[in-house]
Protein backbone atom coordinates (compact mmCIF):
# COMPACT_ATOMS: atom_id res chain seq x y z
CA UNK A 1 0.00 0.00 0.00
CA UNK A 2 1.07 3.58 -0.50
CA UNK A 3 0.96 6.23 2.24
CA UNK A 4 -2.54 7.28 1.18
CA UNK A 5 -3.90 3.78 1.75
CA UNK A 6 -4.15 2.75 -1.90
CA UNK A 7 -3.36 -0.85 -2.72
CA UNK A 8 -0.39 -1.32 -5.06
CA UNK A 9 -0.53 -5.11 -5.38
CA UNK A 10 -1.65 -8.25 -3.58
CA UNK A 11 0.57 -11.23 -2.75
CA UNK A 12 -1.53 -14.37 -2.11
CA UNK A 13 -0.03 -16.45 0.70
CA UNK A 14 -0.03 -19.91 -0.83
CA UNK A 15 2.73 -22.55 -0.76
CA UNK A 16 3.08 -24.79 -3.84
CA UNK A 17 1.76 -28.26 -3.04
CA UNK A 18 0.89 -27.31 0.54
CA UNK A 19 -1.80 -24.67 0.42
CA UNK A 20 -2.55 -21.36 2.05
CA UNK A 21 -0.72 -20.04 5.10
CA UNK A 22 -1.40 -17.17 7.49
CA UNK A 23 1.32 -14.47 7.56
CA UNK A 24 2.19 -13.35 11.09
CA UNK A 25 4.62 -10.54 10.26
CA UNK A 26 6.33 -9.18 7.16
CA UNK A 27 9.64 -7.53 6.30
CA UNK A 28 11.30 -6.31 3.11
CA UNK A 29 15.05 -6.51 2.55
CA UNK A 30 17.16 -3.78 0.94
CA UNK A 31 17.06 -5.79 -2.28
CA UNK A 32 13.25 -5.79 -2.24
CA UNK A 33 12.80 -9.39 -1.11
CA UNK A 34 9.50 -9.89 0.74
CA UNK A 35 9.76 -12.23 3.75
CA UNK A 36 6.97 -13.35 6.09
CA UNK A 37 6.78 -15.35 9.32
CA UNK A 38 4.28 -18.20 9.55
CA UNK A 39 3.43 -19.00 13.17
CA UNK A 40 1.04 -21.88 12.39
CA UNK A 41 3.52 -23.81 10.24
CA UNK A 42 6.56 -22.72 12.25
CA UNK A 43 8.35 -21.32 9.23
CA UNK A 44 9.71 -18.25 7.48
CA UNK A 45 8.87 -17.83 3.78
CA UNK A 46 10.39 -15.58 1.09
CA UNK A 47 8.77 -14.55 -2.19
CA UNK A 48 10.95 -15.87 -5.01
CA UNK A 49 10.45 -14.43 -8.50
CA UNK A 50 10.91 -16.59 -11.61
CA UNK A 51 9.98 -16.49 -15.28
CA UNK A 52 7.31 -19.14 -14.70
CA UNK A 53 5.86 -17.26 -11.73
CA UNK A 54 5.55 -13.52 -12.58
CA UNK A 55 3.95 -12.75 -9.19
CA UNK A 56 6.49 -14.91 -7.42
CA UNK A 57 6.23 -18.11 -5.43
CA UNK A 58 6.77 -18.60 -1.74
CA UNK A 59 9.82 -20.58 -0.64
CA UNK A 60 10.46 -21.71 2.94
CA UNK A 61 13.82 -20.30 4.06
CA UNK A 62 13.76 -21.31 7.73
CA UNK A 63 11.86 -23.31 10.34
CA UNK A 64 11.44 -22.32 13.99
CA UNK A 65 9.35 -23.42 16.94
CA UNK A 66 7.06 -20.36 17.09
CA UNK A 67 8.16 -17.54 14.74
CA UNK A 68 6.31 -14.25 15.27
CA UNK A 69 8.05 -10.90 14.78
CA UNK A 70 10.20 -10.35 11.72
CA UNK A 71 12.57 -7.55 10.72
CA UNK A 72 15.78 -6.73 8.87
CA UNK A 73 18.65 -5.13 10.78
CA UNK A 74 21.22 -2.57 9.60
CA UNK A 75 23.58 -5.33 8.45
CA UNK A 76 20.90 -6.94 6.29
CA UNK A 77 20.31 -9.87 8.62
CA UNK A 78 16.80 -11.26 8.98
CA UNK A 79 15.58 -11.22 12.59
CA UNK A 80 12.88 -13.63 13.78
CA UNK A 81 11.42 -13.81 17.28
CA UNK A 82 10.65 -17.30 18.59
CA UNK A 83 7.88 -16.87 21.14
CA UNK A 84 8.04 -20.30 22.81
CA UNK A 85 11.81 -20.68 22.80
CA UNK A 86 12.31 -17.12 24.11
CA UNK A 87 14.82 -16.25 21.41
CA UNK A 88 15.63 -13.99 18.50
CA UNK A 89 17.15 -15.81 15.53
CA UNK A 90 19.24 -14.00 12.93
CA UNK A 91 20.52 -15.12 9.54
CA UNK A 92 21.22 -13.85 6.04
CA UNK A 93 20.01 -15.30 2.75
CA UNK A 94 22.18 -16.33 -0.17
CA UNK A 95 21.13 -15.45 -3.76
CA UNK A 96 19.64 -18.96 -3.86
CA UNK A 97 17.63 -18.13 -0.68
CA UNK A 98 19.66 -20.45 1.51
CA UNK A 99 20.05 -19.31 5.17
CA UNK A 100 23.60 -18.32 6.10
CA UNK A 101 25.41 -17.49 9.36
CA UNK A 102 22.56 -18.42 11.74
CA UNK A 103 22.76 -17.13 15.33
CA UNK A 104 20.37 -16.92 18.28
CA UNK A 105 19.89 -14.64 21.28
CA UNK A 106 18.26 -16.52 24.16
CA UNK A 107 16.80 -15.72 27.56
CA UNK A 108 13.77 -13.64 26.58
CA UNK A 109 10.25 -14.17 27.91
CA UNK A 110 7.58 -14.29 25.21
CA UNK A 111 9.34 -12.19 22.56
CA UNK A 112 6.80 -10.95 20.01
CA UNK A 113 8.03 -8.03 17.93
CA UNK A 114 11.52 -7.09 16.78
CA UNK A 115 12.95 -4.12 14.94
CA UNK A 116 16.25 -2.38 14.19
CA UNK A 117 17.64 -0.60 17.24
CA UNK A 118 20.03 2.33 17.69
CA UNK A 119 23.57 2.13 16.28
CA UNK A 120 22.96 -0.99 14.22
CA UNK A 121 21.47 -3.02 17.06
CA UNK A 122 17.96 -4.32 17.62
CA UNK A 123 14.98 -3.90 19.93
CA UNK A 124 12.71 -6.76 21.05
CA UNK A 125 9.38 -6.52 22.87
CA UNK A 126 8.23 -9.15 25.35
CA UNK A 127 4.52 -9.85 25.73
CA UNK A 128 3.35 -8.22 28.99
CA UNK A 129 7.02 -7.54 29.76
CA UNK A 130 9.64 -5.05 28.64
CA UNK A 131 11.52 -3.93 25.55
CA UNK A 132 15.10 -5.16 25.38
CA UNK A 133 17.93 -3.56 23.43
CA UNK A 134 20.85 -5.39 21.85
CA UNK A 135 23.98 -3.94 20.26
CA UNK A 136 25.27 -4.48 16.73
CA UNK A 137 27.19 -7.55 17.94
CA UNK A 138 23.97 -8.89 19.52
CA UNK A 139 25.24 -8.06 23.02
CA UNK A 140 22.48 -7.23 25.58
CA UNK A 141 22.26 -3.52 26.49
CA UNK A 142 19.42 -3.66 29.03
CA UNK A 143 15.72 -2.87 28.90
CA UNK A 144 13.90 0.39 28.17
CA UNK A 145 11.64 -0.07 31.17
CA UNK A 146 14.55 -0.13 33.61
CA UNK A 147 16.70 2.44 31.83
CA UNK A 148 13.86 4.95 31.41
CA UNK A 149 11.74 4.10 34.47
CA UNK A 150 8.76 3.28 32.26
CA UNK A 151 6.07 0.67 32.93
CA UNK A 152 4.67 -1.06 29.84
CA UNK A 153 1.27 -2.72 29.64
CA UNK A 154 1.83 -4.98 26.65
CA UNK A 155 4.63 -3.67 24.43
CA UNK A 156 4.13 -4.67 20.81
CA UNK A 157 5.66 -3.14 17.66
CA UNK A 158 9.03 -1.42 17.90
CA UNK A 159 11.09 0.72 15.53
CA UNK A 160 13.91 3.28 15.65
CA UNK A 161 13.88 6.72 14.01
CA UNK A 162 16.73 8.53 12.27
CA UNK A 163 17.76 10.18 15.56
CA UNK A 164 18.28 6.79 17.21
CA UNK A 165 15.17 7.07 19.41
CA UNK A 166 13.16 3.90 19.95
CA UNK A 167 9.40 4.01 19.35
CA UNK A 168 7.13 1.43 21.01
CA UNK A 169 3.44 0.65 20.51
CA UNK A 170 1.77 -0.44 23.77
CA UNK A 171 -1.24 -2.61 22.97
CA UNK A 172 -2.67 -2.60 26.49
CA UNK A 173 -1.82 1.04 27.18
CA UNK A 174 -3.31 2.14 23.81
CA UNK A 175 -0.49 4.53 23.09
CA UNK A 176 2.72 4.96 21.14
CA UNK A 177 5.74 6.24 23.08
CA UNK A 178 9.06 7.71 21.97
CA UNK A 179 12.19 6.84 23.98
CA UNK A 180 14.92 9.39 23.14
CA UNK A 181 18.54 8.62 23.86
CA UNK A 182 19.07 11.32 26.50
CA UNK A 183 15.59 12.55 27.45
CA UNK A 184 12.52 11.28 29.21
CA UNK A 185 9.94 9.20 27.29
CA UNK A 186 7.46 11.19 25.20
CA UNK A 187 3.94 9.97 24.39
CA UNK A 188 3.43 10.48 20.65
CA UNK A 189 -0.11 9.13 20.27
CA UNK A 190 -2.63 8.44 23.05
CA UNK A 191 -5.99 9.19 21.45
CA UNK A 192 -7.93 7.16 18.90
CA UNK A 193 -6.05 3.88 19.30
CA UNK A 194 -7.79 0.61 20.12
CA UNK A 195 -5.07 -2.07 19.90
CA UNK A 196 -1.90 -0.56 18.43
CA UNK A 197 0.35 -3.39 17.30
CA UNK A 198 2.77 -2.60 14.47
CA UNK A 199 4.63 0.69 14.22
CA UNK A 200 7.10 2.09 11.69
CA UNK A 201 8.76 5.37 10.67
CA UNK A 202 8.20 6.24 7.01
CA UNK A 203 11.00 7.92 5.02
CA UNK A 204 8.76 10.95 4.48
CA UNK A 205 8.81 11.76 8.20
CA UNK A 206 5.55 10.03 9.09
CA UNK A 207 4.65 7.56 11.82
CA UNK A 208 2.64 4.54 10.68
CA UNK A 209 0.63 2.56 13.24
CA UNK A 210 -1.28 -0.69 12.64
CA UNK A 211 -4.36 -0.61 14.90
CA UNK A 212 -5.99 -4.04 15.32
CA UNK A 213 -8.79 -2.42 17.33
CA UNK A 214 -10.53 -1.09 14.22
CA UNK A 215 -8.40 -2.73 11.49
CA UNK A 216 -6.94 0.57 10.28
CA UNK A 217 -3.44 1.62 9.28
CA UNK A 218 -3.08 5.10 10.81
CA UNK A 219 -0.54 7.63 9.55
CA UNK A 220 0.64 10.59 11.66
CA UNK A 221 2.96 13.45 10.84
CA UNK A 222 5.97 12.84 13.03
CA UNK A 223 8.79 15.03 14.35
CA UNK A 224 11.53 13.33 16.33
CA UNK A 225 12.53 16.51 18.11
CA UNK A 226 10.02 18.20 20.45
CA UNK A 227 8.64 21.57 19.34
Amino acid sequence: MDLEGRSICHLPCHLPGTGAFVPEDVAVTAAGLVVVSDLVRGAVHALQHAARAPLGRWVTVGTHLAPRGLAVDAAGRLLVTDYVLGAVHSFTLSPALQPLAPASMLGLEGPCWVGPGPDGGLAVSEEFGDVWLFGSACQPLGSLGVRKGHAFGNPAGVCTDVEGSVIVADEQGRRVTLFPRAREPVCLVSEGLGRPLGVACAPQGQLVVADAGDSYIKVYQYHSEPA
